[in-house]
């Protein structure tokens, strides 16, 4: 009879034990696939995330974690502008918004500024606003019906990374932003921590 029972017992582990392993793995698969339908689901166009999200969580309350292979830029609206993604993107998903985000950030010029919130007021307006701290963006939303390409990028230097840099520091900051978002043929000269002239 003890033995029986300890057989039950053993039974019943090793069954929980597999659909546990099973449910992470159906996690595991579905976020590979269905972040993009989640986003959806929440009133929110797909392509707010880039092509090739690895995984994703999500939780009761709306927090979720995004996973890519690299840190990414993506280009929208006739490629004018542009979105990096760190390889970890986080927030807070309710219906029509992204609050508390992390991982994203917009650029504006040669300057980057982290989005802080993403929401559409209302889906029949075909606008959709990303919140950057200082002032909220407006987009078509037909900008991001779908997914993305994402050109994979080492480093983003953003707004509030300037903070830290020392004045020293700071011009060379400036000399590698400009060196990058201008033309081949123009190069600024740093002149004693002053923008000299254009030089072609």
């Amino acid at each position: 009879m003890v033995l029986f029972h300890h057989h039950n017992l053993e039974k019943q582990n090793s069954l929980m034990l597999f659909t546990f392993v099973l449910c992470c793995l159906c996690v595991v698969i579905a976020g590979d696939s269905s972040i993009y339908e989640v986003l959806k689901s929440h009133g929110l166009p797909m392509g707010l995330l880039p092509k090739g999200v690895r995984n994703f969580t999500l939780d009761n309350s709306g927090k979720f974690v995004v996973h890519l292979d690299q840190p990414c830029n993506s280009k929208f609206e006739k490629k004018e502008n542009e979105l990096h993604y760190e390889r970890n993107v986080s927030g807070t998903l309710s219906y029509g918004q992204i609050d508390l985000i992390s991982g994203i950030s917009a650029k504006d010029l040669f300057l980057w500024f982290e989005v802080k919130k993403i929401y559409v007021s209302s889906s029949s307006s075909g606008v959709i606003y990303f919140d950057v701290g200082v002032v909220s963006k407006q987009f078509s939303l037909s900008s991001f019906d779908s997914p993305k390409d994402c050109t994979t990028v080492s480093m983003v230097v953003r707004t509030t990374d300037l903070e830290d840099v020392d004045e020293e520091d700071d011009r060379h900051v400036v000399e590698v932003a400009v060196s990058k978002n201008l033309s081949r043929k123009i190069r600024y000269k740093l002149d004693q921590g002053n923008i000299g002239n254009a030089v072609l």
